[in-house]
């Protein structure tokens, strides 16, 4: 098997780097905006983005991690480690919504008037600009690299674009029916919204710790491979399972061909098969097995997980 078959996993830190100083930016602003105006909204939404920065650090921890070779101790490579940071995401979510629903409870219990609305509106909407573009950026690369750190981290600051416009709303409302009870309102409401999100971070990084299948999208690029190599009654697979594994994949197949074909005629088809399958899915590591097609026993584990 060539040593360039199975290319290294990219580095994305420099994307962490990127969430890192729109981390920075925002938590500037943001917290200028809650000082000038005194709004409970504005400063939930500064905590949060506080929150961003730490979860945005251990992205960028995690993605070198990631990365790593095999090694002694872990001989299918580093790559679940991205899990872990997208765990962490969703309980910081939490963390922020925490800090977001007690600080809008006190607000409803003692209200105040916030102050300079117009101003801090203005920056918290450039705020706002900043963390939707990296989260695009964040969330488009997660995507096409299958990079569960990146879409964690652009769904965290998605999730910030989206409380920042909830929060702009309440202290809208404020400035025009002069009530400082819908500040409290909306950033209650923006924290439950908040935890909803660090809820479904957490149930899709575990189903990956779980070894989750792929995407149908993955799953029909795998068998379209296969079934351009079955010949009825000569060669067939079974047995084929996937698994994914942060920005990697792995799959595992039977490869069943006649049995009076020579070892180096099956080999040689199977390398081929798995040079097929790595083609149309670079982040796909395969383990084969050759069998003989006629053999009753070769289709004994078909269902054997």
């Amino acid at each position: 098997m060539s040593s360039l078959r199975y290319a290294p996993p990219k580095d994305l830190s420099r994307y962490a780097w990127l969430s890192i100083a729109a981390a920075l930016a925002t938590i500037a602003l943001k917290s200028y905006a809650a000082w000038l105006t005194g709004s409970v909204g504005l400063l939930s939404d500064a905590a949060e983005s506080l929150v961003s920065l730490v979860a945005a650090i251990i992205a960028l921890i995690v993605l070198k991690i990631s990365i790593r070779p095999a090694d002694d101790d872990h001989q299918f490579g580093h790559s679940k480690a991205e899990y872990f940071s997208a765990v962490f995401e969703g309980v910081m979510i939490f963390v922020a919504a925490a800090f977001i629903v007690y600080s809008a409870i006190g607000r409803i219990i003692s209200p105040v008037m916030p102050e300079s609305l117009s101003v801090g509106l203005l920056i918290s909407v450039g705020a706002s600009v900043i963390n939707g573009a990296v989260a695009w950026v964040l969330h488009r690369k997660g995507v096409e690299e299958n990079s569960k750190t990146l879409i964690a981290d652009a769904k965290h600051l998605a999730t910030d674009v989206v409380t920042s416009a909830a929060v702009l709303v309440g202290v809208g409302l404020v400035a025009v029916f002069h009530s400082p009870v819908l500040d409290a309102v909306v950033a209650l409401l923006a924290g439950v919204n908040i935890m909803w999100t660090g809820y479904r971070l957490i149930k899709d990084s575990i189903g990956g710790l779980m070894d989750v299948a792929p995407s149908d999208e993955a799953l029909a690029r795998i068998d379209g491979v296969l079934d351009s190599y079955r010949q009825d009654g000569r060669i067939d697979f079974h047995a084929v399972r996937v698994r994914e594994a942060g920005n990697r994949r792995f799959a595992h197949l039977d490869v069943l061909v006649p049995g009076e074909w020579t070892v180096k005629k099956g080999h040689d088809l199977t390398e081929e098969v798995i040079d097929a399958l790595v083609a149309v899915d670079p982040a796909l590591y395969v383990s084969a097995h050759l069998e003989p097609i006629e053999d009753p026993l070769s289709y004994e584990d078909i269902d054997d997980i």
